[in-house]
């Protein structure tokens, strides 16, 4: 039975290796970089202006953007902002030769991931790159896990995404039965129908899929919450394997706040590190 659902360790065929796009209106810079990265066997397209790569940039395909900062027209800050106006959380690189504080603590504060000077040598964008890969597979299974699982929840009725609020928010069935001004046996039917259209065997799947599908941004508040109080409470629900169902969620609560803590950490790290050795002084190299 399928239940939330993760794409990990499913890309294949030409998303296997991912797409760098570079953009710089020196054609010198971009056929080097495009010779690197392919002989490293990276995927690679490049374009002379920010305008030609906005009409060709393809979102379904784990991607890389080295991105030059000053250009003719869209500066490669228009493009950063183009993207961010799409949703769009590819891992963004600036590559420049005025590459000043002011300007790479702005794009760090638009999610920019590094930034980096020219000349640089071709270890330092190389190892550059394979980071941001690395990150640009995770985004994309991410972004593929979002979608399923909301796919999952649409199929549900504006009455039983009442119902599955509810749920989150750890209310009894006779507790929803008296907000939504119906009888125990309607819950009873909604929640097995819920249970059925997101392939959810036990609440414990539920939960994933809700926490996958990021549709309901009060869930890590509330999680808590209703793990704690679900041995007294899943008696009273009906469902089946109480120890069980209890158990998965205590198991999923941890994983969630454990998660979420090391990407918060690593955020910070990357953001500190990449000031420091990006802005700290010139680089020299081959590129």
């Amino acid at each position: 039975m399928l239940s939330s659902y993760d794409y990990t360790n499913e890309l294949s065929g030409e998303n296997k290796n991912g797409l760098v796009y570079v953009i710089d209106d020196d054609a010198d810079v971009r056929e080097s970089i495009k010779w690197l990265l392919e002989s490293t066997n990276y995927r690679v397209e490049d374009y002379e202006s920010g305008e030609t790569f906005i009409a060709q940039f393809n979102e379904n395909v784990p991607s890389v953007i080295l991105c030059d900062l000053r250009m003719p027209g869209m500066s490669g800050s228009d493009v950063q902002d183009h993207l961010l106006r799409r949703r769009i959380d590819a891992p963004f690189i600036f590559i420049t030769g005025h590459g000043d504080v002011p300007q790479a603590v702005q794009a760090f504060k638009k999610g920019a991931m590094d930034f980096i000077q020219k000349p640089f040598q071709q270890p330092q964008l190389q190892k550059l790159v394979e980071r941001a890969m690395k990150t640009a597979k995770e985004l994309f299974q991410r972004r593929q896990t979002l979608a399923q699982n909301r796919t999952l929840i649409e199929k549900l009725t504006p009455r039983e995404q009442q119902v599955l609020e509810r749920i989150v928010n750890g209310r009894l069935n006779k507790q929803i039965a008296d907000d939504l001004g119906i009888s125990i046996k309607t819950v009873e039917a909604h929640r097995a129908s819920i249970m059925d259209k997101t392939g959810s065997g036990t609440v414990a799947d539920l939960m994933r899929v809700v926490v996958k599908s990021e549709l309901y941004p009060k869930i890590s508040s509330t999680l808590a919450e209703a793990v704690a109080a679900l041995p007294s409470r899943l008696a009273e629900t009906g469902l089946p394997h109480t120890e069980e169902n209890a158990e998965h969620m205590r198991r999923l609560d941890t994983e969630l706040r454990e998660a979420e803590a090391e990407r918060q950490r690593r955020e910070e790290e990357a953001t500190v590190t990449s000031i420091n050795s990006s802005i700290g002084g010139p680089s020299s190299g081959l590129l």
